[in-house]
């Protein structure tokens, strides 16, 4: 609300782009001062003790601890303030987002493909509702790219073999650009996108408008069976293999005694690097699908094993 007195404020067209405009103008301000401060030093000394100047230079001033100690610690209150400000700042942003509306985007070479829970696939663009937090679950299938929208004053690396989660939400219909930030190859300019935001009902007409396609998750349980997955998971086989209905989201004990949460990455990591964390009282007899499954496919798997737990998928 305080915002609002501040001459010529602008709210912004997220609920935090405003915090960064205002914080930016927070350091601009700190760094004009300090750099006038410089100059105004700089040019009061060349125009006192100049060449010519008839000045009495034999009284120099004795150095003095109570100047030194209150300059210094002036400036570090002063900055500290910026970074105490700028965390808050980050921390608001980047907080763990909820899974309640996901949408999964896949960055590769040089290309953004996001997908919608219900299936719906974009190239180099994103349609969501105004005014509704989206959870983005970002993987990149080659190098490191960044997820970059100038106008709502957001930017997320996106790294292989992680999964980054990115809250974003607008508060206006509108086209926005999308840009990698992330030089990742020949063609990395091109690597441009928008992000559509409509109003609520536009936006539900325009998911049924688009080409008929199976939810995620059941796309998932297909591939999970095509894999052979179910084979020892399922509980019919002759390998046992630990459960996964209801496992997303809870803990689980390890065989070197230490415990793991079971969420996106470490569904991730089991399916590629099965050896590195296994469970307790089960042996280390699944191989590795790294170079088997695309990006693609492994959200399609671990979105269908969050459904298996009951989570929106």
């Amino acid at each position: 609300m305080w915002r609002q007195w501040i001459p010529f404020w602008r709210p912004g067209l997220s609920p935090h782009s405003g915090d960064v405009d205002l914080l930016f103008a927070g350091l601009l301000i700190a760094s004009a001062l300090v750099l006038a401060l410089l100059f105004f030093l700089l040019v009061l000394f060349c125009a006192r003790y100049r060449a010519g100047n008839q000045i009495d230079r034999d009284h120099r001033v004795k150095k003095s601890w109570h100047w030194e100690v209150s300059w210094t610690a002036a400036s570090f209150v002063c900055f500290l303030g910026l970074f105490v400000w700028g965390a808050s700042v980050y921390f608001q942003i980047y907080r763990t987002p909820a899974d309640d509306n996901d949408v999964f985007v896949v960055a590769k070479q040089w290309m953004w493909k996001t997908q919608h829970p219900g299936g719906q696939s974009e190239i180099d663009a994103l349609h969501i509702p105004v005014k509704r937090p989206v959870r983005l679950v970002m993987a990149s299938q080659d190098v490191i790219h960044s997820f970059f929208i100038p106008a709502l004053r957001l930017k997320h690396d996106v790294v292989p073999g992680r999964y980054q989660d990115l809250e974003i939400e607008v508060d206006k219909p509108g086209h926005y650009h999308l840009f990698c930030a992330e030089y990742c190859g020949t063609d990395h300019s091109g690597m441009i996108g928008e992000i559509v935001a409509m109003e609520p009902a536009d936006f539900s007409n325009w998911l049924t408008q688009q080409a008929p396609s199976s939810p995620l998750a059941s796309e998932g349980g297909q591939l999970f069976r095509e894999l052979g997955c179910s084979g020892c998971h399922g509980g019919g086989g002759t390998i046992r293999a630990p459960p996964l209905e209801g496992v997303y989201g809870k803990p689980v004990p390890l065989s070197d005694g230490t415990t793991v949460i079971a969420d996106d990455k470490y569904i991730r990591d089991s399916i590629l690097m099965p050896r590195s964390q296994v469970v307790a009282s089960y042996q280390p007899l699944m191989p590795s699908f790294e170079g088997k499954v695309s990006e693609d496919q492994l959200l399609r798997l671990v979105i269908y094993i969050k459904s298996l737990a009951g989570h929106p998928s």
